[in-house]
């Protein structure tokens, strides 16, 4: 029995009639050389036989009677593999807008919170005779950094894997009583006002930055004006309004991409930049182009949303959510390709030195000191109220989660692509996420259906975007 952290727990908040908190991706495989066939049979038994090293798979959760502790991981004395592993097969020709269409459904459909909260779907029919494995979990159960590890677990470095053997008869333990529960709360209770004095010191001696961030919106709030000549052109404001940042509905579309990682880095070497520099000036310059289709280009920078791993090698090999979160300008408003890559360096660095001075554990004190009842109490107030729409925080989430370097199996079938897909809530209805993986960059991009229900438009534009900063960079290269 493992109790979920404050963060992890804030998750389960994130679901409402319209929001799931689920994240996912999908696996591209080349079955050609695998030793042996893979189908549901072979799925379903490879993760039985890996199903001990994840313990979480096996797991369901267990509330606190009256939410007033967070909620905890018990064995779920009824698993089913079975019921967990999944396959559907595409119609000819097996395009990646049929594939793109199925995931986007499947993404929608929330997870049974009675069961483990995982789902695994083999799906067949692909062109070119591959495989696609689109697996979801909840972000209660994982961040970016630890699904990457929970795949590196399922993944082999050859496609004879690793040698089988059968699983051992799972023997669950007894689940706690609520009179258990609700002892283990009282303990907890019992330390909050010392938790409070040291969230309060923390706090204090970051007040200042703290307000940096918040005051914009408070100033939004309550009706106030604000100078533009008194805001750094490279620090995150207010959120400017787009077609994306409204309420949401269940609805998802999902498009996906790969460029090659040597195109990015010879953007990277020509401008003196990073990988992520040039990450975040292609979504600039998608969105941007994007905007412009719909006639509702801002003419103040986009606020992009950075998740932030904050794992220590105590931590590094564990499950559950060890992030935070970095606020950076996107320089939609730049027209210039080149200006837009170097006020996404400038605006990262600005916001990496913001992010610095703010204590790494005080998100994760701040959400393990409230109660989970009044953390939900005050998400449907947030929710009712539109609260997250009408002042949006941030206007996009653009997340850079690293991949293996090196060949990788999934059932013999060769790993050719990982696409993320993640989560978009009420106000951020549009969310872009990449993995590295085989010299390439896969992006994965998720918006509510309604809201943007050209996502694959975007998603070319992000390919064009670096292909016109490859060009600029070989014509920059052969002028010095």
């Amino acid at each position: 029995m493992k109790q979920l952290s404050g963060l992890d727990a804030a998750f389960l908040t994130l679901e409402t009639h319209n929001s799931t908190g689920h994240v996912g991706g999908v696996c591209i495989l080349d079955p050609t050389e695998a030793p042996r066939v893979l189908d549901l049979a072979a799925l379903t038994s490879l993760m039985a036989e890996r199903a001990p090293l994840i313990p979480i798979l096996r797991q369901r959760l267990k509330f606190v009677p009256l939410g007033l502790d967070q909620p905890y991981w018990i064995d779920d004395e009824f698993f089913d593999i079975e019921f967990h592993v999944r396959e559907i097969c595409l119609p000819a020709p097996g395009s990646d807008a049929q594939l793109a269409e199925q995931v986007a459904r499947l993404h929608s459909r929330p997870l049974d919170r009675r069961r483990p909260l995982w789902e695994m779907y083999l799906i067949s029919g692909l062109a070119g005779g591959k495989l696609a494995v689109y697996t979801k979990m909840h972000h209660s159960a994982i961040d970016g950094a630890s699904g990457a590890e929970l795949l590196t677990v399922l993944l082999d470095l050859t496609p004879e894997g690793k040698p089988r053997t059968p699983a051992p008869a799972f023997t669950p333990e007894s689940a706690p009583s609520s009179t258990t529960l609700l002892a283990r709360a009282a303990g907890s209770l019992a330390k909050r006002p010392l938790g409070a004095v040291r969230i309060a010191t923390i706090v204090g001696r970051s007040l200042p930055m703290v307000g940096s961030y918040v005051s914009p919106y408070v100033d939004a709030a309550l009706g106030r004006g604000s100078n533009d000549g008194d805001v750094i052109s490279t620090a995150p404001g207010l959120a400017p309004r787009t077609p994306f940042n409204e309420e949401i509905t269940l609805h998802r579309r999902f498009a996906f991409r790969s460029v090659s990682l040597d195109d990015v880095k010879t953007v990277k070497n020509a401008f003196g930049m990073s990988v992520n520099d040039v990450v975040m000036a292609m979504s600039a310059g998608a969105v941007r182009n994007w905007l412009i289709d719909h006639d509702a280009l801002p003419e103040s920078p986009l606020v992009a949303m950075v998740p932030v791993s904050v794992r220590d090698e105590a931590s590094k090999s564990s499950l559950g959510n060890k992030v935070s979160a970095m606020l950076a300008s996107l320089p939609t408003n730049v027209s210039d390709p080149v200006d837009r890559l170097t006020r996404a360096h400038t605006a990262t660095v600005v916001a990496k030195a913001q992010h610095a001075t703010i204590p790494p554990g005080l998100i994760e004190n701040v959400t393990d000191f409230a109660p989970p009842a009044l953390v939900a109490r005050a998400a449907r107030v947030a929710f009712a109220t539109g609260l997250l729409h009408r002042i949006p925080p941030y206007n996009l989430v653009i997340s850079n989660v690293p991949g293996p370097n090196v060949d990788v199996f999934l059932g013999g079938a060769k790993l050719l692509a990982n696409y993320p897909v993640s989560v978009v809530t009420d106000g951020q209805g549009f969310n872009i996420t990449v993995n590295s993986l085989g010299g390439e960059l896969h992006f994965g991009l998720i918006g509510c259906r309604e809201l943007v229900s050209d996502i694959d438009v975007i998603a070319t534009y992000l390919v064009d975007e670096l292909a016109l900063l490859v060009k600029l960079a070989r014509e920059a290269k052969a002028t010095v």
